[in-house]
């Protein structure tokens, strides 16, 4: 199973951009999908998940701003953010989960300057 990210990138405060994860060696339909991010000297929290199900759970700290998608065709997951903050920089993490297990990305670092 290989969860590859991409999209992050150096951005300034009110900027957006787009994160993607391209998932292999799994059945992505069946598999929850989540966005996690690590920001420096902090815990790894949970940003945004899109079950199987058309149902999708944010942080408090995201809503409104960020938003999670999915291709099951492609076996992709995106997640769109918007009006991106400073504290908002960190290491973001794609997670696959289902009842044949979890499994992590890399991870793609966001910089959001002020």
């Amino acid at each position: 199973v290989q969860l590859q990210a991409s999209g992050g990138g150096l951005v300034q405060a009110g900027e957006s951009l787009r994160l993607s994860c391209k998932a292999s060696g799994l059945a992505f339909s069946l598999n929850v999908m989540r966005w996690y991010r690590q920001a420096p000297g902090k815990e790894r929290e949970m940003v945004a998940s899109a079950g199987a199900t058309p149902t999708t759970r944010y942080a408090d700290s995201v809503k409104g701003r960020f938003t999670i998608s999915r291709d099951d065709a492609e076996k992709i997951v995106y997640l769109q953010m918007n009006t991106l903050k400073p504290e908002d920089t960190g290491i973001y993490y794609c997670y696959a989960w289902s009842l044949g297990g979890e499994f992590w990305g890399k991870g793609t670092l966001v910089t959001v300057s002020s």
